[in-house]
C-alpha cells in the first residue's frame, strides 16, 4: 500500500504550454473561410519579426488515400519543396508530439472549430451564433472579440457566459490594424523574464585551481560577474556542482547542477529545469575582460524569436555559446541534441537558428584556461590600467 505522502514522480515544472505553444490563440465563432482569412492576414503582418504557426482540420471529404508512400504503408514521408519542406505522417497526433513540432513558433493561431487553445479570439457571427453556443464551454480565456458584418455587440450569451467580457478589447472583424497591434502587444508582453547564470562548476582541471575564485576585480570572479549581470537581470545564480555549494557566499542565489557530468551543457539544462518560462544569460567565470558594455550589448540586441542570441567567437567565427542568451524555446532543442548523444552548447548553435552578433570588442571574449592564459590577461589588464 502506498502512503499519501509518497510521490511516484519527480515534481518538475512545467512550462507555460498550451495544446501548442506558449502564445496560442483559437479562432472560433465564424466559417472557416474566415478564420484562415484572418490567420492570413495576422501571419503576413507578424512573420518578419515572430515565427508564426498555423493549425487546423483539412474539410477535404474527397480525399480517401493517404499521400504519396503513406498510401503504400509508411508512417512517414519527408519531401523537400525547394522553398518549403513537407512532413506527412500516417500515425495520430498526440499532444505532447505536437508541442515538440510547433516549440519553436512565437504565435500559433488555430482554427477554433476544430482544434482548441488556451486563449481565444471570438467572432460574432450571425450565422454561426448556434455553433458558437454549443463551444461555450471551450472559451475558457477570451482575449479578443470581433463584430462581422451587420453585428454591433455580442450575442446575450457571450456576454453572460464570459466574465467581464466589457473590458475584452472589442473591434470589427475587418479593423486590421487594431488587430494586428493587440497580437503585437500581446507578444511583446510575453517576452520572457531573463535571468542570469555564472558558470562555475568546473574543475579548472587544466588551470590546476578554481577558476571562479581568481581575485581580478577585488573579488572571487564568480561573484564579479554575477554583480555584473544584476542590473540586467530578473535574477542572477551561480551555478556550480552539488558538492561546491558550501563554498558559494550565501548572499548569492545558487543554482546546483542536476543534469551531472555534462559541463556547460548540463548547467544550462539545470537552469531550464528549475525556471523553463525564463531565458537565462549565460555566462563563463572564465572571461575575464568581459565588461557591463559586451553584455548590455547582448541583452540590446536579443532577439526573441530566435532561440538564443549570441556573439561569433573571434578565434573561429564560431558562436559562443558561453556568453549568450539562452530562450526558453531552446529547451526541447538542447533535450533534443541530449537525446542524440551531443552535449556540446556550441554545436546546438550551429545547427539551430540563432541571431548571431560581432563583439563591439572582440577581445572582451578572451578564455583564460591555463596559466599560460592567465598571464597574458595578467599583462592585458596591467596595460589597461597603466594607460587610464
Amino acid at each position: 500500500m502506498i502512503s499519501k505522502e509518497h510521490k511516484k514522480h519527480t515534481d518538475l515544472k512545467r512550462p507555460a504550454i498550451g495544446n501548442f505553444g506558449r502564445n496560442e490563440w483559437a479562432i472560433v465563432g465564424a466559417p472557416c473561410v474566415y478564420i484562415k482569412g484572418l490567420a492570413d492576414r495576422i501571419i503576413s503582418t507578424l512573420s518578419a519579426d515572430y515565427k508564426c504557426a498555423y493549425a487546423d482540420t483539412s474539410h477535404n471529404d474527397e480525399v480517401v488515400l493517404a499521400p504519396g508512400r503513406l498510401a503504400n504503408g509508411a508512417y512517414l514521408e519527408y519531401t523537400d519543396q525547394i522553398n518549403h519542406q513537407q512532413f506527412n505522417y500516417n500515425t495520430v497526433s498526440k499532444p505532447f508530439g505536437q508541442r515538440q513540432q510547433f516549440a519553436d513558433a512565437d504565435l500559433v493561431l488555430v482554427n477554433g472549430n476544430h482544434q482548441q487553445a488556451k486563449a481565444q479570439v471570438v467572432i460574432i457571427y450571425e450565422n454561426k451564433r448556434a455553433s458558437l453556443q454549443k463551444r461555450l464551454e471551450q472559451l475558457t480565456n477570451v482575449e479578443l472579440i470581433l463584430l462581422a458584418e451587420n453585428m454591433d455587440e455580442p450575442f446575450d450569451f457571450i456576454q453572460e457566459s464570459v466574465p467581464n467580457w466589457q473590458n475584452v478589447p472589442l473591434y470589427r472583424l475587418e479593423e486590421t490594424e487594431k488587430i494586428i497591434s493587440f497580437f503585437l502587444n500581446k507578444l511583446k508582453h510575453a517576452k520572457p523574464m531573463l535571468n542570469g547564470l555564472v558558470l562555475a562548476g568546473g574543475k579548472s582541471q587544466r588551470m590546476g585551481f578554481d577558476k571562479g575564485a581568481v581575485n581580478w576585480f577585488g573579488k572571487e570572479q564568480r561573484y564579479y560577474m554575477a554583480d555584473m549581470l544584476k542590473p540586467l537581470c530578473n535574477e542572477v545564480f551561480i551555478s556550480c556542482r552539488d558538492d561546491q555549494k558550501h563554498e558559494i557566499d550565501i548572499n548569492y542565489n545558487v543554482l546546483s547542477d542536476t543534469f551531472t557530468s555534462l559541463g556547460p551543457y548540463g548547467a544550462i539544462l539545470s537552469a531550464f529545469r528549475e525556471q523553463p518560462d525564463s531565458a537565462w544569460l549565460v555566462i563563463a567565470c572564465d572571461l575575464p575582460l568581459v565588461d557591463s558594455d559586451a553584455i548590455q550589448f547582448l541583452v540590446d540586441n536579443r532577439n526573441v524569436s530566435k532561440i538564443a542570441t549570441a556573439f561569433n567567437s573571434p578565434q573561429n567565427e564560431f558562436p559562443e555559446p558561453l556568453i549568450t542568451i539562452w530562450e526558453p524555446k531552446s529547451y526541447p532543442a538542447l533535450l533534443s541534441f541530449l537525446s542524440q548523444g551531443y552535449s556540446c552548447p556550441r554545436k546546438v548553435l550551429i545547427n539551430s537558428d540563432v541571431h548571431l552578433l560581432q563583439a563591439p570588442n572582440p577581445e572582451a571574449l578572451t578564455n583564460v584556461n591555463t596559466p599560460e592564459d592567465l598571464e597574458k590577461v595578467k599583462r592585458t589588464l596591467h596595460q589597461k590600467i597603466a594607460s587610464t
